[in-house]
């Protein structure tokens, strides 16, 4: 892959990722670490909670999803960082033994106002399992370069 810049991304271009698969040892050692709630930690707990069952907790998903598509080297170029994280959405509990991929769609490219050697591309990032089903959605604001002159 080339490497590539703002100004080198389309509004409505998508990427879609390779998939992982969560185990019940990964999200219970990433709720240990990170979001200790009963039914991301305790099988037996996590039964008798309204999830029925152990759950990915919505974090460990994301980072997962993010992970997936910066390994993609997409953004290996030009990432400058990150202002923030709009509009997330967790829509559906990720269990022991569903594998996750990403789908990424650009829907902003926006030059600053300014810095000439940078802009914001926004985009829109899905989680979707093995049903093909998105289990969590959110868009991030990649602060990247823009074309070296």
């Amino acid at each position: 892959m080339s490497d590539r810049y703002l100004d080198d991304f389309t509004v409505g271009e998508t990427f879609t990722t390779g998939g992982i698969t969560f185990t019940e040892a990964n999200i219970i050692d990433f709720a240990m670490h990170y979001d200790p709630q009963a039914f991301h930690l305790d099988v037996k707990t996590a039964s008798e909670s309204i999830y029925e069952g152990l759950i990915a907790s919505g974090f460990h998903t994301i980072s997962v999803c993010f992970r997936l598509f910066i390994q993609t080297g997409t953004l290996a170029a030009c990432s400058m960082g990150s202002p923030g994280i709009d509009d997330l959405k967790w829509l559906a509990p990720v269990r022991p033994g569903d594998t996750l991929h990403t789908e990424v769609e650009v829907i902003e490219v926006k030059p600053s106002s300014r810095r000439d050697d940078r802009g914001v591309l926004r985009l829109q990032y899905s989680a979707i399992n093995q049903h093909d089903k998105p289990v969590s959605t959110f868009i991030v604001n990649h602060l990247v370069k823009r074309q070296p002159a």
